[in-house]
């Protein structure tokens, strides 16, 4: 921050992210969509992506702020589509100044109960795709002086993790490419970092618990929230207000980092269990 008074700097701070146009994958729900909400409440432009173009529009749509938001279809495991997306922006005159991977896959399992599609599946979507998104707009921004990368990791990347095993890997892998992105084009006006949460409330948990403790899912979200000593999981409007500080000017100072959110895991003792 350059010297000046105080008041000056949080009056700057009051629409972090106006004049930014910011590109999210995995955009329909969950941390996708309340950042997508988060940043049009701080003034962005928002470019909300996902696989499911239609549910995407139906809940952009309900946001304040959902005149400033372009809702696309795209697969982040496709250059193909990353390329015709990039092109179809450019048309528009739409300039990507900030890039956040959230796009994954997850797959339950111990390394003996995995399977090579389930490695193809989680590294696919969340190795390659950030890869592939990264690479498709990287170019554009530093062509234009800079912007911001923003990862979406987990506490599995920094922390082993009962029963996800595939998982684990793609996410660590997140981190250290996070750095290593950083690294290399810290000189280009280019910052990075990730965010690691613990575990979020969002509709995956809801469908997991379903899905694997069918008539035990209350208890199972009660123990969840137990587990973290904070006493509760992580609601994706907290990431989103993580999300929103990395993405901005605020943390201009601020690259390479992985960023916890894990209501006091790392603090302590417990074992990550899967459930």
């Amino acid at each position: 921050m350059a010297a000046g008074r105080l008041s000056d700097y949080f009056r700057r701070t009051m629409m972090r992210l106006k004049n930014k146009t910011c590109l999210i994958t995995g955009a329909s729900g969950g941390i996708g969509l309340a950042m997508v909400e988060a940043f049009l409440a701080e003034g962005a432009t928002v470019v909300a992506t996902d696989l499911d173009a239609e549910i995407l529009r139906e809940r952009c749509a309900s946001l304040v702020g959902s005149e400033r938001v372009l809702a696309r279809r795209l697969d982040v495991t496709k250059p193909d589509s990353i390329a015709a997306l990039e092109a179809e922006l450019a048309a528009e005159g739409v300039l990507v100044n900030v890039l956040v991977n959230n796009a994954a896959a997850i797959t339950i399992g111990k390394l003996l109960d995995a399977t090579v599609e389930d490695l193809r599946l989680v590294f696919g979507v969340n190795v390659e795709g950030l890869f592939n998104v990264t690479k498709g707009f990287l170019p554009g921004m530093i062509a234009r002086g800079g912007g911001t990368v923003l990862n979406m990791a987990s506490l599995a990347s920094v922390r082993a993790m009962h029963e996800r095993f595939a998982y684990s890997a793609s996410k660590a892998a997140i981190a250290m490419m996070t750095r290593s992105i950083a690294v290399d084009y810290v000189g280009q006006g280019i910052r990075a970092n990730c965010i690691c949460p613990a575990r979020v409330h969002t509709p995956f948990i809801e469908n997991y618990l379903t899905k694997y403790y069918p008539g035990e899912e209350e208890q199972r979200l009660e123990a969840l929230s137990r587990y973290q000593p904070i006493g509760r999981m992580i609601q994706p409007a907290e990431v989103a207000s993580m999300a929103v500080y990395l993405c901005s000017d605020e943390s201009a100072m601020v690259t390479g980092g992985s960023f916890v959110i894990d209501g006091g895991v790392m603090a302590g003792d417990q074992p990550l269990h899967a459930a």
